[in-house]
């Protein structure tokens, strides 16, 4: 069962929280085993729809904070920046900085363990003294709650580069109209 969950995510530490899932999942489900059906098979089948699922909810999160963030701006694969680069790394920082500190202390915690700190899920369940599933939770709960706070600072950072426009083009607008 370790070689399914690792051949879906290519991970070690991953796997073997995927593998621990899937035997909870298969200790829980055994009552709707059919007795004349190959057990193995039914491991297998189990295994395999749960390795799906893990996929499916680590591509939905990842696409969500891929939307927001690019990791380009966040590693540049050249370590000279031109001056405009480096302001523009310097301010998705400082956003992302920012959206954490909205975050509840819970969520946040969670989310930098996991995002930044690289540890597992089972890591952090121990660090937090937390059950797994509610580590997992927080971490989906926060990157979504990161990822719409990032989204609302992009929204109000272009609003005021529209107020500051706005507002030159009509200053410009008064200057040409007073040499007139």
């Amino acid at each position: 069962m370790f070689n399914v969950a690792y051949k879906f995510v290519g991970k070690h530490d991953e796997a073997e929280d995927l593998t621990q899932d899937i035997f909870l999942k298969i200790f829980r489900s055994l009552e709707t085993f059919d007795r004349r059906a190959n057990f193995q098979t039914w491991l297998i089948s189990v295994s395999r729809n749960l390795c799906i699922d893990y996929y499916r909810s680590v591509r939905r999160e990842r696409e969500t904070i891929d939307r927001d963030i690019n990791p380009d701006d966040l590693s540049p694969t050249s370590k000279d920046l031109g001056p405009h680069r480096r302001l523009e790394r310097l301010d998705l920082a400082s956003e992302l900085r920012t959206a954490l500190q909205t975050l509840p202390p819970a969520l946040r915690s969670a989310v930098l363990m996991r995002d930044i700190q690289d540890l597992s899920y089972q890591e952090i369940a121990d660090r937090l003294k937390l059950p797994e599933g509610t580590v997992k939770s927080r971490i989906n709960r926060g990157r979504k709650e990161l990822a719409r706070q990032l989204r609302r600072l992009r929204d109000q950072s272009d609003r005021q580069t529209a107020e500051r426009r706005r507002l030159a083009a009509a200053q410009a607008i008064e200057e040409r109209e007073a040499e007139s």
